[in-house]
């Protein structure tokens, strides 16, 4: 797990005075997305085809931190949109390292380079670079040739002056396993501290659903990509998470484990959907069904996704959660390829009377998700050229 020990101890601690207190529902990551404003315009990004008054709104650096100190999280992953655009932007990740934060901020690299001698290096911040495989899917992924040649100069920059710098990798059905193993070789050997990898979202606005992965061809994916792993590969999650991929461990979700922050306030339930807006981080926790989503609820939005937002998080609170979940965690530390648990069957929720799924068939009732949606997690830009999204905001609505 390639995470500095003054991290791991952060987030040890966070969590477990969480459970002395008895508090059931906590951030891990405050996903904050300060601007929808992005230097690529990628096919299947929604936030860039929000109307132009919706694109020229930004989060304040203010914002920002008072959002952190709201909801109390130990990491910020700053996504967008392109946040290297925002013009605050060293100042807010300079507040939120005052504040104690670890601070992930995510981009397409274009602009990296030329951003650098803004930013210090510093253990509190890291780069995370959106990068979707090696040179074709890459370029492919993003809707523009050479973007992979800037991404990895950048990276090799910010890694030869001292920065921490992770990558951030979506995986669709059309993924070639022995590629993405020699993507893991190339990055390793740029000098990343560690790769984030995650299943892309299935919504149901994509035009091509059949690039998306379903569970069950989630699971054979991630065991042909990640067994016999090579002892070099570092990777940004812990070893449970990277367990449950391969189907050796089931959880559920855990969908206010990476609550997002944006412009128009906190974002119900997960940023993955669009079921609307809170006002407060306590709003948030106090009014959403939290019951309806995940594996076990009764959403069908939610039933194939194994997305690393709300998965990353019932990975962390098993790990610290029990003796068991310690024992987990050290089992596929030292032996990756460890055998995993028998199976467990899960029983979804039944959905209380009145209630109405927002499935495929009624999703058009539902706000439209955000371009993460697409990529699959925090990263800044690049989606699958294939998952369009017609975006609806609270602005069209009202």
């Amino acid at each position: 797990m390639a995470v500095p020990v003054s991290q791991a101890f952060k987030v040890m601690s966070y969590v477990l005075g969480q459970k002395i207190r008895g508090v059931k529902r906590y951030p891990l990551v405050l996903m904050l997305e300060p601007l929808f404003r992005c230097n690529l315009e990628c096919e299947g990004c929604g936030k860039i085809q929000y109307p132009e008054h919706i694109l020229k709104k930004r989060v304040s650096a203010e914002q920002a931190w008072a959002a952190a100190e709201e909801c109390g999280a130990p990491v910020v992953s700053i996504a967008g949109g392109e946040p290297l655009i925002h013009p605050e932007i060293k100042e807010m990740v300079d507040g939120l390292i005052k504040q104690g934060r670890y601070v992930y901020l995510c981009t397409n690299a274009l602009l990296l380079e030329r951003k650098l001698d803004m930013f210090t290096p510093h253990k509190q911040l890291t780069f995370s670079v959106h990068m979707d495989g090696l040179k074709e899917e890459h370029d492919k992924s993003v809707c523009r040739d050479g973007t992979f040649e800037i991404a990895e100069s950048a990276i090799r920059k910010a890694v030869g002056r001292g920065f921490r710098v992770t990558t951030n990798t979506t995986l669709f059905n059309n993924a070639n396993p022995e590629r993405v193993r020699q993507f893991f070789d190339d990055m390793t050997a740029l000098g990343v501290e560690g790769m984030m990898i995650s299943p892309g979202y299935p919504y149901a606005k994509a035009p091509e659903q059949e690039i998306f992965l379903e569970r069950n061809r989630t699971k054979s994916l991630f065991r042909q990509i990640l067994g016999a792993p090579k002892k070099a590969w570092q990777f940004n999650h812990s070893p449970n998470f990277l367990a449950f991929l391969q189907g050796k461990i089931d959880y559920d979700c855990t969908p206010w484990g990476n609550p997002t922050y944006n412009v128009f306030g906190w974002q119900k339930p997960c940023y993955l959907l669009g079921d609307g807006f809170a006002t407060t981080f306590k709003e948030l926790i106090e009014t959403t069904d939290w019951p309806r989503y995940g594996q076990k609820g009764w959403d069908e939005r939610c039933k194939d996704c194994m997305v690393h937002c709300g998965y990353e998080a019932s990975a962390v609170n098993d790990m610290f959660g029990s003796f068991g979940g310690l024992v987990r965690t050290a089992k596929y530390f030292f032996n990756p390829d460890a055998m995993g648990e028998a199976p467990v069957a899960v029983a979804r929720r039944t959905a209380p009377a009145g209630a109405v799924a927002a499935s495929p068939a009624n999703a058009e009732t539902a706000a439209a998700p955000s371009a993460s949606a697409t990529c699959g997690g925090g990263h800044s830009c690049g989606c699958e050229s294939a998952a369009k999204v017609e975006q609806t905001t609270p602005a069209a609505r009202s």
